[in-house]
């Protein structure tokens, strides 16, 4: 069964930079896509970010576009979300989810089951 546990959250300047990780476990095959997606008070869900398990392609939400990258390191079966310059409005719960191929390949997710518990990120001077 996959499991995904996020960490790396907590209270981060603005301007600053975060990295999330997201531990992966179970199984998961070329045709599948781990993404980031964040609940911000008072907002509806947005997707912000994922990587293709296929060739490792990315795509980013355009309010996070050129601030936030997504790797992965296959060792650790980790995927990783580097946060840089980071605002206000970035401040929210983060989760990692699984998402099909082809959800990340035109797009990023918006959700994805399973998804992780979430690790909070709060930008705040």
């Amino acid at each position: 069964q996959l499991q995904l546990v996020e960490s790396g959250g907590g209270l981060v300047q603005p301007g600053g930079s975060l990295t999330l990780s997201c531990a992966i476990s179970g199984f998961t095959s070329n045709l599948d896509s781990i993404g980031w997606i964040r609940q911000a008070p008072g907002k509806e869900r947005e997707g912000i970010s994922c990587i293709s398990n296929f060739d490792d392609g990315t795509n980013f939400a355009n309010s996070v576009k050129g601030r936030f990258t997504i790797s992965r390191d296959s060792a650790k079966n980790t995927v990783y979300l580097q946060m840089n310059d980071v605002k206000d409005e970035d401040t929210g719960i983060y989760y990692c989810v699984y998402a099909r191929l082809w959800v990340c390949a035109n797009g990023v997710p918006t959700d994805g089951d399973p998804r992780g518990s979430g690790t909070l990120v709060f930008v705040s001077s």
